[in-house]
């Protein structure tokens, strides 16, 4: 992995470590569960990434500069998000945005070094990507933010997608970064402003 690229998962991991931490303090939980909570999300998706794709152990085991990180991230938000100044609505998931975009785009980048196709790259950048949402919402007992009809996954999808096609048409690897990071932010970002979602499936069963 490249220097800038590190420096791009690294600052993934505090924006996901962020998101975690302000879920953790909307359920009001306790300093371990702000930890716990910041953990899981900013490192979730990348684990079941790195089993699945067999690069054990995970990239935080190898490299403790994840957690260190988080924790960094976890005592800030600790210190500095307090009542009675409230934190507005629009953080949390404008957080999860820039966390999804960035670990998109890392998720993909990593499958392909491995050797992988690009199909596989976008299911990859696409469980990086909203792994650690995942988990972060079952554990606050909602709905992940994945399965509802926000447009979500289908960022992930596309930004992963601009990737893995901006690089085989011969884009420089800083470049399709970048616009693949882009597009999939632009896409969070407009469906959180203007509410934009996909269309529910909803299958009502037929009283007798």
């Amino acid at each position: 992995m490249s220097q800038w690229i590190y420096f791009f998962d690294l600052w993934g991991t505090a924006v996901f470590a962020l998101s975690g931490a302000l879920a953790a303090g909307r359920h009001r939980m306790d300093p371990f569960g702000v930890i716990v909570l910041a953990s899981v999300t900013a490192v979730g998706g990348g684990s079941i990434r790195d089993a699945l794709i067999g690069a054990t152990p995970v990239f935080w085991i190898r490299d403790p500069n994840y957690i260190i990180v988080i924790l960094a991230t976890v005592l800030a938000c600790l210190l500095l998000v307090r009542r009675p100044r409230k934190v507005p609505e629009y953080i949390l998931p404008v957080a999860d945005a820039f966390g999804l975009a960035l670990f998109t785009v890392i998720g993909a980048e990593k499958a392909l070094n491995m050797g992988l196709s690009g199909m596989i790259a976008v299911v990859m950048g696409l469980i990086t990507g909203v792994g650690g949402g995942i988990i972060r919402d079952l554990l606050c007992r909602q709905v992940p933010m994945v399965l509802r009809t926000e447009v979500y996954a289908t960022a992930s999808i596309i930004g992963g997608i601009g990737y893995t096609v901006s690089l085989a048409y011969g884009m420089g690897e800083k470049m399709a970064l970048f616009l693949a990071m882009a597009s999939a932010l632009l896409i969070r970002l407009s469906a959180i402003k203007w509410h934009l979602s996909l269309p529910a499936f909803d299958l009502k069963t037929k009283r007798e």
